[in-house]
């Protein structure tokens, strides 16, 4: 089946050049120059993932993933001007899986989709090679189900984005062990992808966040300035 993209931005421009590249890579895509109607149609008729530009009329890109993002997990991307740098770290903090700066290569902006369609499937083998191929990680209260997409926190679930999951996933494995920014970003972007050291650091901060709002003791996630980050023993 054909994967569909929401393709959010008042650029109409941007919407036609961008929409015929993804059509020609097999994607299926729903453009709309405005938040709200976007919203009203994704509720509708939902879509695999959702490229959102920041500034748009009546309902901006904001605004736009605080809504979707109470409705789910659907991996979104931000389009972002070079002088945004605000925007993109809240916008990673609210919840978007990645951001994308103005002016940008369609072939790099196909890559991003690519790969966090491929996360959120478990892998290029889907869900079922996910299911045979990774078993869950218990460290202490944390549960992680990679085949499922489910973290759990002392029997609470915990509702992660791809990214967020990747990232937690690479800390648990080998608890006590130090990911450097490099090898987080590799875990959750794959090795051909760069983002720069502050995306790693929203993520990590999003995480923290999260956990702490289903337990204020939450303290598992430690930083070591200067090297990087680890998943503390239980």
């Amino acid at each position: 089946m054909q994967d569909t993209i929401a393709l959010v931005d008042d650029d109409r421009n941007i919407l036609t050049s961008v929409s015929i590249a993804l059509e020609a890579e097999g994607f299926k895509v729903r453009t709309y120059n405005d938040g709200a109607e976007a919203l009203r149609a994704i509720a509708a008729n939902p879509v695999d993932l959702a490229v959102l530009d920041i500034k748009m009329p009546r309902m901006d890109g904001m605004e736009l993933l605080g809504h979707l993002r109470k409705a789910s997990n659907l991996p979104i991307i931000f389009l972002t001007s070079k002088d945004d740098e605000i925007d993109e770290v809240l916008g990673l903090r609210m919840g978007a899986d990645d951001y994308i700066t103005k002016p940008f290569s369609q072939r790099l902006l196909i890559e991003r989709i690519r790969a966090l369609l491929r996360r959120e499937k478990g892998g290029e083998d889907g869900i079922a090679g996910a299911a045979t191929a990774e078993a869950s990680i218990q460290r202490g209260d944390l549960v992680l189900d990679p085949a499922r997409h489910l973290c759990a926190w002392k029997g609470e679930r915990i509702n992660l984005t791809v990214t967020e999951f990747l990232i937690l996933k690479a800390l648990a494995q080998r608890p006590g062990h130090v990911k450097n920014r490099d090898q987080l970003m590799d875990a959750a972007y794959g090795e051909s992808i760069y983002v720069d050291d502050r995306t790693i650091d929203s993520h990590i901060k999003r995480l923290r966040k999260k956990f702490r709002e289903a337990d204020d003791s939450f303290q598992q996630i430690e930083t070591l300035y200067g090297v990087g980050y680890r998943y503390r023993e239980p």
